[in-house]
């Protein structure tokens, strides 16, 4: 594949040529193999004092690959890093820690059992003669923190934070050891919109003080908002380098997947007017207040909100995951709430929003993973792995699952063909009624393409589909009845024109809203 560097553009500049002599850590021609499978092909790279280099490209460009050999974690097979002008070669993630290279990981890299003060110092932590001074690491953890608007107790276990919340730990780590090069993987993936503004500030100013940003990220917005220079990788190929003024989101999404992304969504499929679903007055205790909606058949259904409205508590207690009071009905027939049993013999799947800690065995491979769901139709005393193995070479072909290998650990696998997986996965048990929680998340825009068609295909053969999604133009791009959740209850329902961000945006923030305790 042809490389394209174009240097210039809006970003050269007298700034752009200073920088230009500030090079802090650079990669040149990396190639990279596992076994015999080359997922880098001479790979150029450059980070810069003072700038935001955003690496874009689908899920299994290589990104994560190029991000690791920078910060230690995996060593090149070919070609060569410079750091501050000068070959060099980490011996491990250590040694490029020494030189002041951190990477903040997509997967967190954090003890559990310690508390945020202890993982923010994990390795470089504070004595007072023979003693840990706890006091001294809590005051700092806190003041850290504190710039990400984050207050949480920094006496708190990992265990016991939210995912966002484990994340702002994450960076303040990182904030804390005054990196040169700060390595970024999707930092914002698990962020709120708000969270997420935090952040890209917190980026600014690292890049006012000199710091060396490699940023990547699915959310092309956030790309254009944060990122100086921006490269672009395709199948481990170097696409081109050129600065991100200028270089609009469909621009970027284009040169990622190599083809034209104007019909991102495709066209809205008719629902019948059979109601399959109906929840009267679904209430999970401190958490959702008389919640009451109905699913037709061929229906796809949005649920959006802000974070913390309930939806996920909602859609848990319908797949019977969470205790819950009220009545469901599928087929007209009541199910027990707090049974998933009786859920999924009543035809309902739920795919969580956390692939990694609930939806997938990621230490398995991928024909374990496939049939977890459907084990009783491979045999009840002994597993008919033939079987398996017809069933995963059928999904592969139907989701278009990429694996170099199908017997690799599926925590291997690039989060969208992950997420393609456990959407193969849930399918494959054959159910009527699908509930799927944050469908995209991490994943990258041509994924994306692919997954809104696999959810558009499966209500045109007359399953129902429930989508609840953090990002607006998705819930609005695939569903034509959205269902807005507020605070634990339901506030109102828009169809049709009804449909638009500010529309959403006013009920799930109160203003205006119709609050639904009846279907």
């Amino acid at each position: 594949m042809n490389t394209k560097l174009d240097p210039a553009g809006p970003a050269s500049s007298a700034v752009g040529v200073k920088q230009a002599q500030l090079a802090v850590l650079e990669a040149q021609g990396v190639t990279r193999c596992f076994g015999p499978v080359q997922v880098l092909h001479g790979v150029p790279f450059a980070l810069r004092s003072g700038q935001v280099h955003a690496l874009i490209g689908e899920n299994g460009a290589g990104k994560s690959t190029l991000m690791k050999i920078l910060a230690g974690f995996l060593s090149p097979s070919g070609g060569s890093l410079h750091l501050d002008g000068q070959p060099v070669q980490f011996a491990d993630h250590v040694a490029a820690e020494a030189a002041g290279i951190l990477m903040i990981h997509q997967e967190f890299n954090l003890a559990l059992q310690l508390t945020a003060a202890e993982n923010i110092f994990l390795g470089r932590e504070h004595r007072r003669g023979l003693f840990l001074d706890h006091r001294r690491m809590q005051e700092e953890a806190r003041d850290l923190l504190a710039q990400m608007n984050c207050h949480i107790d920094p006496r708190t276990r990992i265990s016991d934070l939210s995912v966002p919340n484990r994340q702002m730990v994450e960076i303040a780590r990182a904030l804390g050891r005054r990196a040169r090069v700060l390595i970024m993987d999707e930092p914002t993936a698990v962020l709120t919109n708000r969270e997420t503004e935090v952040l890209l500030t917190q980026i600014d100013r690292l890049r006012a003080a000199g710091t060396a940003v490699f940023f990547t990220s699915h959310k092309l917005d956030e790309v254009q908002r944060i990122a100086d220079q921006v490269t672009v990788l395709r199948d481990g190929h170097h696409v081109l380098t050129r600065a991100a003024q200028g270089f609009t989101e469909d621009a970027m999404a284009e040169a990622m997947v190599g083809r034209e992304m104007s019909d991102l969504f495709p066209p809205k499929p008719v629902p019948q007017a059979e109601v399959v679903l109906q929840a009267q007055g679904i209430s999970v205790p401190g958490l959702v207040r008389g919640a009451s909606f109905h699913l037709r058949r061929g229906e796809v259904l949005g649920f959006a909100g802000l974070v913390g409205a309930g939806r996920t508590e909602l859609m848990e207690a319908i797949a019977g995951l969470r205790p819950a009071t009220g009545r469901l009905a599928i087929n007209g027939a009541t199910v027990p709430l707090g049974s998933v049993q009786a859920s999924r013999a009543a035809g309902l799947a739920y795919l969580t929003e956390d692939r990694k800690e609930k939806g997938l065995l990621l230490g398995k491979g991928l024909r374990e993973n496939l049939t977890l769901l459907a084990l009783d139709r491979f045999g009840r005393w002994r597993i008919d792995h033939q079987g398996e193995a017809r069933a995963l070479v059928k999904a592969i072909a139907e989701f278009d699952i990429r694996a170099r290998d199908p017997s690799v650990p599926v925590g291997s696998l690039s989060g969208g063909n992950q997420q393609k997986l456990l959407l193969a996965k849930t399918m494959l048990a054959e159910p009527q009624i699908v509930i799927i929680d944050e469908p995209t998340r991490g994943i990258d825009i041509g994924t994306k393409q692919q997954i809104y068609a696999f959810i558009t295909r499966l209500a045109q053969q007359g399953h129902s589909i429930i989508v609840v999604s953090s990002e607006l133009p998705e819930v609005i791009g695939l569903a034509d009845r959205i269902v807005v959740m507020g605070r634990g209850y339901i506030a109102g329902e828009l169809a049709g024109d009804q449909i638009s961000e500010d529309a959403i945006l006013r009920l799930a923030m109160g203003v205006g809203a119709d609050r639904k305790d009846t279907a």
